[in-house]
């Protein structure tokens, strides 16, 4: 796989809703041509009520506006904001409305899961952050985990392409005719900075395994560490063996994953992995400080990527994502210092002599857990890829 990296961006880090939610609420103030805005979960709560209300303002000033949600995440938003959005002026089309709870074949699986905001085609936010309260569950003490960037710069003419071909797909798959979206302003691709990035995306035609794929070339280019954050963390063989063979080479290796569990079935099966990474090496944390929701990694202080993907299977092989993987030095620290930072105040570790004396029921029911994902993953069709 070849990456398209392109020099000259200026990105800037986001942690959590509290520095995300009002830098895009600002770029969407302050709009004069067209606003996109892609999520799987646009909730209707304190934060999704802000981000309308600003989408809703844009639209009164002659702002082309443009959401689309996801028709399974975005449940809720369909039934109490949408229709005031497009009362209010507001472009809203829906990914996939029309689920069956009893469908599992995989044209019903492939959901949008990445969150993908341009703004006159000068701005752009790539990361895993819903358009929901960080404080959504009434047990968390603390913001749920996540990260974003914004970017500026070259990077934006791929981002904004991606965002336009998706909206034209879906309005012709919505009203069953072609739907080719007038010209609008060029997206402004000029030097802003000295980053050098590259936008991918994972699709289910052209772009299956590039995400995956950037992950492998990351791994296999570490020669010191790799600190990896991710949400749901299911990996297929080939992915596992690129971590364990990287530890054998030497490189330190820590995983950051969830601790408090808002899916316990794929927490299980993820467990039932800890066994063969700590014997291979790896340094697991689980982060118990609250929900911890985010898709990142940094490699050797010089590589990283933040973006919605999670490294299993519904991100890996069905959902529609968006990651910016980048070559910078600074950024790569940057990134690298905020996850040692929850590490050190939201993280347990977890050795491998005391998971090898827990209880063997627990163990017994993450591989069972393991072997029902694994069933799901087979029934949705891609058994023999996982």
């Amino acid at each position: 796989m070849a990456i398209h990296w392109l020099p000259g961006n200026a990105l800037t880090l986001l942690e959590n809703g509290a520095e995300f939610f009002p830098a895009l609420q600002a770029a969407i103030d302050t709009a004069c041509h067209e606003v996109y805005l892609e999520t799987y979960i646009f909730a209707d709560d304190v934060t999704g009520r802000a981000i309308a209300a600003a989408l809703a303002r844009a639209a009164a000033r002659g702002v082309t506006v443009r959401l689309l949600v996801d028709g399974f995440g975005g449940r809720e938003f369909v039934e109490r904001l949408r229709d005031d959005l497009i009362a209010r002026g507001v472009h809203v089309l829906i990914y996939r409305r029309d689920i069956s709870p009893f469908a599992i074949r995989r044209r019903r699986l492939r959901r949008l899961h990445r969150k993908l905001a341009v703004i006159d085609g000068r701005v752009a936010f790539v990361g895993g952050i819903n358009i929901l309260s960080d404080l959504s569950e009434p047990d968390m003490a603390a913001p749920r985990h996540d990260y974003a960037v914004r970017v500026e710069g070259p990077l934006l003419a791929p981002i904004h392409a991606t965002v336009q071909h998706l909206w034209e797909l879906v309005a012709w798959a919505s009203f069953r005719h072609r739907h080719r979206l007038p010209a609008g302003p060029a997206p402004c691709c000029g030097t802003c900075g000295d980053v050098e990035a590259a936008f991918l995306i994972r699709d289910n035609l052209r772009h299956r395994r590039d995400i995956e794929d950037a992950y492998l070339l990351g791994i296999a280019a570490a020669r010191r560490e790799i600190v990896l954050a991710n949400a749901y963390f299911l990996p297929g063989r080939r992915f596992r063996q690129a971590l364990l063979d990287a530890a054998r080479r030497g490189v330190r290796i820590t995983l950051l994953i969830q601790g408090l569990a808002d899916h316990p079935l794929q927490q299980r099966a993820t467990r039932a992995l800890y066994g063969q990474l700590l014997a291979g090496g790896l340094r697991i944390v689980e982060y118990h400080r609250s929900y911890l929701h985010a898709k990142v990694a940094v490699v050797d202080e010089r590589w990283a990527t933040v973006g919605s993907s999670n490294i299993d299977p519904f991100s890996l092989l069905l959902a529609r994502e968006a990651n910016v993987v980048i070559r910078d030095a600074a950024f790569a620290t940057h990134l690298r210092d905020h996850l040692q930072d929850a590490i050190a105040h939201g993280g347990r570790e977890i050795s491998a002599d005391a998971w090898q004396r827990g209880p063997r029921l627990q163990r017994l029911l993450n591989w069972a857990a393991y072997g029902l994902v694994r069933l799901m993953i087979g029934l949705a069709g891609y058994g023999g890829r996982h």
